[in-house]
């Protein structure tokens, strides 16, 4: 069952890494498995909302989703993306970026440097809202308790998250902005800090309320489909479920898409904190995302989507912390294996605490504890 579902996720990794290490060394192999890495930590959330998504789909839309939605996802999220990302900061077009990587990597390097504080800005907010909504919202399990639920309750406070994204904002630009890192030296990007870091947070919004759009039409098209079928079982017609399941694919498809971007975005942003080598970045990302395919079939396979309940809360800590790293790079150097470990850190932290709870469970189910035992155990640390 797992050759079967991760073997091309295997075959890729091997062929990517061996790749690397045979084009440009040892240190792009390193950097290359910490992204694949990460990708992989920060989209497990990914997988989980997939899975839950795909297995109402029938399998001809979820063959559709699994073949056309992974080349959006790798080709276009993760190979494109960064070199749009580097093309719009820098004020080149796309394909001089890559020729620039490929023919003057020095020069393109200095731009990369010299555009790395927008970079920070946008991805740095991009990823912090992603952080604020989630730790602001109430959910059952917690796994910091002591940290979560008092956030929680704060984020009944309409708009919240985005003020404090703004505050942080502004501290940045007035903390980081005007001694900013390029290839000349320190300089005033102040302007710049800021309108990239609005343009992060309008991205974020956008992207959100696209999703939610959606997801709210999936919600009515499943009503609507769901108030059929019990009025033709009412007159003793036959229902036909593929033909109930296909009316809602087309709105299940394109939710699942803009999702599936905007998670998309948190390892494309992050992954400048790890490096500014777009094929690297590639290599890496690509890897991470065939993963997320993987785990997103492995899960609707087996049927089992919250077994680690933490895990979920892991990779947002993750995103949190790489939110700071880019914000903090605008001015300060950060050593790339030290960004990369962080991530890994907090996912494995997040994934033993998770076995920990499941063990915890198990042993007061035999024990025949009550439920106020069990709501205990599940709370997190």
């Amino acid at each position: 069952m797992v050759l079967k579902t991760f073997g091309w996720s295997f075959a890729v990794t091997a062929a990517g890494l061996a790749f690397a290490a045979w084009a440009w060394g040892w240190e792009a192999f390193g950097i290359v498995l910490i992204l694949s890495v990460l990708e992989i930590s920060l989209s497990f959330d990914n997988a989980v909302v997939n899975a839950g998504i795909l297995k109402k789909m029938n399998a001809f839309w979820q063959r559709i989703f699994l073949t056309i939605g992974i080349l959006i996802a790798v080709f276009g999220m993760r190979l494109v993306f960064p070199v749009v990302i580097v093309a719009v900061s820098a004020s080149v077009g796309p394909i001089e970026a890559v020729q620039l990587a490929l023919d003057k990597p020095d020069q393109y390097q200095d731009l990369v440097t010299d555009a790395h504080a927008a970079i920070a800005a946008f991805g740095g907010m991009f990823l912090l809202m992603i952080f604020l909504d989630f730790i602001f919202e109430e959910r059952e399990f917690t796994w910091l308790r002591w940290i979560e639920r008092p956030l929680a309750k704060l984020g009944k406070i309409d708009m919240l998250s985005v003020c404090i994204a703004l505050i942080v904002l502004l501290g940045s630009a007035l903390m980081f902005a005007n001694h900013a890192h390029t290839s000349t030296g320190a300089m005033d990007k102040t302007s710049t800090v800021l309108l990239s870091g609005v343009a992060g947070l309008i991205t974020y919004l956008v992207v959100g309320g696209l999703s939610g759009y959606f997801e709210d039409k999936l919600e009515e098209e499943e009503e609507r489909e769901h108030e059929e079928e019990e009025k033709a079982k009412r007159e003793g017609k036959q229902v036909s479920a593929v033909g109930l399941a296909g009316k809602a694919a087309f709105f299940l498809f394109l939710y699942l898409e803009v999702l599936d971007a905007s998670f998309s975005f948190d390892g494309v942003i992050g992954a400048f904190a790890i490096t500014n080598h777009i094929f690297w970045m590639a290599l890496g990302l690509g890897i991470g995302a065939m993963y997320v395919r993987s785990l997103t079939v492995y899960l609707v396979r087996q049927g089992t989507l919250d077994e680690y309940v933490y895990l979920e809360h892991g990779a947002h800590y993750a995103i949190g912390a790489l939110a700071a790293i880019l914000l903090v790079t605008i001015r300060y150097e950060i050593p790339e294996v030290i960004t990369g470990l962080i991530g890994v850190f907090l996912i494995a932290a997040s994934f033993l605490s998770s076995i920990r709870r499941n063990k915890l469970v198990e042993a007061a189910e035999g024990n025949a504890e009550g439920p106020d035992e069990k709501a205990k155990v599940s709370s997190g640390v």
